[in-house]
């Protein structure tokens, strides 16, 4: 079984969230393109909170991240994986990303969503102690994955709201001090 790679992080030096999934699935890596499977509700969702057409292009999604201040990334550089699901992931393969020169780089982070169990477990085992930072909070969401089919996507979305609240806080503590 070869060994597969994630992408390189969606994130310039104004973000202030980051989504963590696990590790790109086959359609993704195919695409080269985050949450590609047509049945993952991550773009859909993002579409909902972030206010715009799901079906525009790879590029403008990626632009409207940016422009929200959001950063995503995978845990895991590389790893083994047989098939597309989170527990195939052959655990003494898994080598994390470089996180301690990403936050290093990207200062404004204060918030750290993972998409999904694996994703936060992977974060836990193999970076959380090599971080310096106690600044940041941590909070895992329901996959968006289409093997997360025992919660709907309504409730997926709502879970998923939490990603804005750092936004909306940072947005009305600018204004009070505007006053």
């Amino acid at each position: 079984m070869a060994r597969i790679y994630s992408f390189a992080p969606i994130a310039d030096e104004h973000a202030k969230i980051l989504i963590l999934g696990s590790m790109p699935g086959p359609a993704s890596l195919a695409a080269e393109q985050y949450y590609a499977h047509k049945q993952n509700a991550f773009w859909r969702i993002m579409a909902e909170l972030l206010s715009f057409d799901p079906a525009i292009p790879y590029a403008d999604k990626v632009q409207v991240l940016r422009s929200a201040r959001i950063a995503l990334w995978d845990v895991l550089h590389s790893c083994k994986r047989n098939g597309s699901l989170d527990a195939k992931i052959e655990i003494e393969t898994q080598i994390a990303n470089d996180f301690e020169n990403f936050f290093h780089s990207h200062r404004n982070i204060t918030h750290v969503f993972f998409n999904g169990t694996k994703a936060e477990t992977c974060f836990k085992q193999l970076v959380i102690s090599r971080i310096k930072s106690d600044a940041l909070c941590y909070n895992r969401l329901p996959s968006t994955s289409p093997a997360n089919a025992s919660i709907s996507f309504g409730r997926k979305l709502e879970a998923w709201r939490a990603i804005l609240e750092p936004i909306l806080i940072e947005s009305k503590n600018s204004l009070l001090e505007g006053i």
